[in-house]
């Protein structure tokens, strides 16, 4: 009994010498604690979905502090979260950040892109494409079996019941990029969510080898490219390409496309608006109109007209301010335009 006791308190001294030596330790090499870095990372969403290109959010608030990262680099968190740490930071003047959304760059439903055999498989995405690189049709196509919405933190995608493809909630999406990583036909993409157009296939080739496959996809038919009066689009690989440093936002691409393939943003879409008060009648709008789409002689009013795409250039050109944008109530119009000739923009000779 004596022994057991005594083996005991054995046990306890050492236990008790063992807490003192860590407690040592621990004052010893204590790291000291950055109160900066703790503030960041008390900014930051906690989600740790990795879609700042870090480990978690740990590691992006170190980053952040030794200025590996920029500010703004939290998908999740976005413009509020980016301003918070800005003024920790002591930055300012920080631009407004461009909020990117997953988007489903796909409108093969089952009606419009048919089935090459019926799956019966594995319920996910990679397993199907495994077999004859999946069953649709299109081998670019979204095969609707849910892969992207099991990896989404967020509840932003589910499968829609009656197209049969991903669908995003774009409000609740937090840009983190983990469906973009999972889907393995790459139909999903991170693209900003204010832009005016997009285009919504990725079959890259052209004519029938697509339209026998899906009735919505590109066909590579260069009708965009053509209707772009500002550069704004090329053809790579038979898809085109938007340089939105260059697009108005006219819409006149996906308004000229024959298979409605390019989506544009009609609801939002704008007509100028002349104040006929502020108006002197130079003529520089409707010189610099691409679509003919305003009408008035030298030195007399102008008038807009329903075949105005909302593209602002001559609201930029106006020397007066005379002309505002806002969204238009009707559809367009291309039958509106007007006839120009040499003698509208003529000069009438000093008397």
């Amino acid at each position: 009994m004596s022994a057991i006791l005594i083996a005991a308190a054995v046990l306890g001294v050492l236990g008790l010498l063992c807490g003192l030596l860590l407690t040592v330790a621990n004052k010893v090499f204590e790291i000291p604690a950055n109160p900066q870095r703790d503030a960041v990372r008390a900014c930051l969403p906690g989600a740790n979905c990795g879609g700042c290109g870090f480990a978690g959010c740990d590691a992006l608030a170190d980053a952040i502090v030794e200025n590996r990262a920029p500010i703004s680099a939290c998908p999740v968190g976005g413009q509020p979260v980016a301003d918070q740490i800005a003024e920790i930071m002591g930055v300012e003047d920080l631009p407004d950040q461009v909020r990117n959304v997953a988007t489903v760059v796909c409108q093969g439903s089952s009606e419009r892109c048919r089935s090459k055999f019926p799956y019966h498989g594995i319920q996910d995405c990679v397993a199907a494409s495994l077999v004859n690189d999946g069953n649709r049709s299109c081998k670019y196509a979204c095969l609707g079996l849910g892969t992207c919405v099991r990896v989404c933190q967020f509840d932003a995608i589910h499968i829609d019941p009656y197209t049969g493809i991903a669908k995003v909630d774009p409000d609740k999406c937090q840009s983190c990029g983990a469906c973009v990583n999972a889907c393995p036909k790459s139909v999903l993409s991170l693209q900003p969510e204010t832009v005016p157009v997009r285009l919504l296939c990725r079959a890259a080739e052209e004519g029938f080898l697509v339209s026998d496959n899906c009735k919505i996809g590109c066909i590579g038919c260069e009708h965009c490219a053509n209707a772009c009066k500002f550069g704004a689009i090329t053809m790579v690989n038979h898809l085109p390409v938007f340089d939105m440093s260059k697009c108005v936002g006219c819409m006149m691409c996906a308004e000229e496309c024959p298979t409605g393939a390019i989506w544009g943003d009609f609801d939002n879409r704008q007509i100028a608006e002349i104040d006929r008060d502020l108006c002197i009648g130079c003529t520089i709008c409707k010189r610099t109109c691409k679509f003919e789409a305003i009408s008035g002689e030298l030195k007399q009013v102008h008038e807009v007209n329903e075949a105005c795409t909302g593209c602002g250039e001559c609201a930029k050109k106006c020397p007066k301010k005379a002309i505002n944008m806002h969204v238009r109530k009707h559809v367009r119009d291309a039958n509106a335009k007007v006839g120009t000739t040499k003698n509208d923009y003529a000069v009438p000779k000093a008397e």
